[in-house]
């Protein structure tokens, strides 16, 4: 059985994307299994860079193929901020709900139509001693006014994807994972995958 490391220790991320990539017969693990792997420097100034950064140095240091993904919320009235910096917004050591609360206070004065939004992420695969292949996926919406909502992580509370009048946190988890940007990229990345071996 062919084996593959998603480059996180993110346990949400993990079991969104585990599921879809062992039905093609690959025995998958992530980081949380991997102690060998010291923290990776995500210093590009892009989501594809630092995806393909983890990607490179997980698969050098496991000696299989890699997954790693580097997404973020890019909101227009701010600048596409938080963008590349959404899980470090406002500083090391802050909570999910202090990193949107934070975004809610900076937006207090935007009205609701100029609260335009997306979640962005780019996957990348590599192969040891290979060139990594990258996948895309975004997911448009707003931000709310108020956080609502138990299902998701990071900045799903407060961003109510186009289409619907609900917060992304109210959405439940199984059609999240049709939808999101990271079902998106990891979509193509299943497709090709599966037409690869």
């Amino acid at each position: 059985m062919n084996r593959l490391v998603i480059a996180t220790r993110n346990r949400g991320k993990v079991a969104e994307i585990a599921g879809l990539i062992e039905k093609l017969g690959y025995s998958v693990t992530s980081l949380v299994d991997a102690p060998q792997v010291p923290d990776i420097v995500e210093d590009a100034d892009t989501f594809e860079g630092n995806a393909i950064i983890k990607a490179v140095e997980t698969s050098r240091i496991c000696g299989c193929p890699a997954l790693a993904d580097d997404s973020g919320l890019e909101v227009d009235a701010l600048g596409k901020r938080p963008g590349i910096h959404s899980a470090r917004y406002g500083g090391d050591g802050l909570s999910d709900e202090q990193r949107y609360l934070l975004l809610l206070r900076e937006m207090r004065d935007i009205p609701q139509g100029k609260r335009t939004a997306r979640f962005r992420c780019a996957m990348a695969y590599v192969e040891p001693q290979g060139d990594p292949r990258l996948f895309h996926g975004t997911f448009e919406g707003k931000i709310g006014f108020t956080p609502v909502g138990v299902n998701g992580f990071g900045y799903d509370p407060v961003f109510i994807p186009d289409g619907y009048d609900i917060t992304l946190a109210e959405i439940p988890p199984d059609e999240k994972k049709k939808i999101s940007h990271r079902a998106k990229a990891l979509a193509a990345f299943v497709d090709w995958l599966g037409g690869h071996d």
